[in-house]
């Protein structure tokens, strides 16, 4: 029987790697593309993003970036809610980026279909407001926080540590009600980790495959791409595109990208070459 992931009012078939596209409602977003105040301009880039190829779209209004500072409830609610509304009807999944449980409810009462969560659902009463309702949840892996993650980042054995967090994140959203249906798990590449960090962990990607739980993997426009081909982040697509096709190729059956167009394309041609 071939995996699927019930997301929401969809249930998404994950035979073939699904493609994520970011609409980010930051106002200092590292990539440069941040839409904080052009609501009109954010539907706008979703809807584009879901033309182009994307499979589910990604809204946030926090920024996550290194050293990122924290923003209001209200701010972050005013940020997402406008656009949620705007693309709730766009044909594909909608998720929400937040680590705020009051965003998450708030999200979910308004059409979200899945909550992407940095912390892994450890704030106090975010497994709660996920578990009641259909929603899927990506479960992510971060040392430290935003503000402080990157300042020395240190694993004995970053493969085998990222895994076990997951691993137990997994269990504790299971004993609330969250099935592993409804479960993605993420590594968190860049949130805490060096370099070398970062690379280790692609090598070895598929080692952090559990059974029944999708591995979505954001690598896209990330200054490790920056540090290993010396570009700016809005010069990264040909590499961001070529590291979301080694996490395919290592197990990813998610993919969370800006480049969504360019990232079709090479995943379309890694199919074909695959299923023929």
């Amino acid at each position: 029987m071939k995996q699927q992931l019930h997301c929401g009012r969809y249930v998404l078939n994950l035979d073939k790697p699904l493609i994520m596209g970011i609409v980010n409602l930051t106002d200092d977003s590292f990539s440069g593309d941040g839409l904080s105040s052009d609501t009109a301009g954010a539907i706008a880039c979703g809807l584009r993003l879901v033309e182009e190829g994307a499979d589910i779209l990604d809204i946030g209004g926090e920024s996550s970036r290194p050293g990122a500072q924290p923003v209001s409830l209200q701010q972050e609610l005013d940020r997402i809610l406008p656009v949620l509304a705007g693309l709730r009807d766009c044909g594909v999944p909608i998720s929400v980026d937040t680590l705020k449980p009051e965003v998450m409810r708030a999200a979910l009462d308004s059409g979200a279909d899945m909550i992407n969560d940095i912390t892994a659902l450890q704030t106090a009463g975010a497994m709660e407001a996920v578990a009641g309702t259909p929603a899927a949840v990506c479960l992510m892996h971060m040392q430290g926080m935003p503000r402080t993650m990157q300042k020395a980042p240190h694993y004995v054995d970053v493969v085998a540590e990222v895994a076990q967090f997951l691993a137990a994140r997994v269990a504790v959203a299971e004993a609330v009600g969250i099935s592993r249906e409804r479960i993605v798990i993420d590594p968190g590449f860049g949130f805490g980790k060096t370099l070398e960090h970062n690379l280790e962990l692609l090598r070895h990607l598929d080692e952090l495959a559990m059974h029944g739980v999708p591995l979505l993997v954001g690598l896209s426009r990330k200054s490790m791409l920056g540090h290993l081909t010396g570009r700016a982040a809005g010069e990264r697509v040909h590499a961001s595109v070529a590291a979301a096709l080694l996490a395919v190729q290592r197990g990813a059956a998610i993919v969370r990208v800006h480049d969504v167009a360019a990232t079709r394309d090479a995943i379309d041609i890694l199919n074909a070459v695959e299923d023929h």
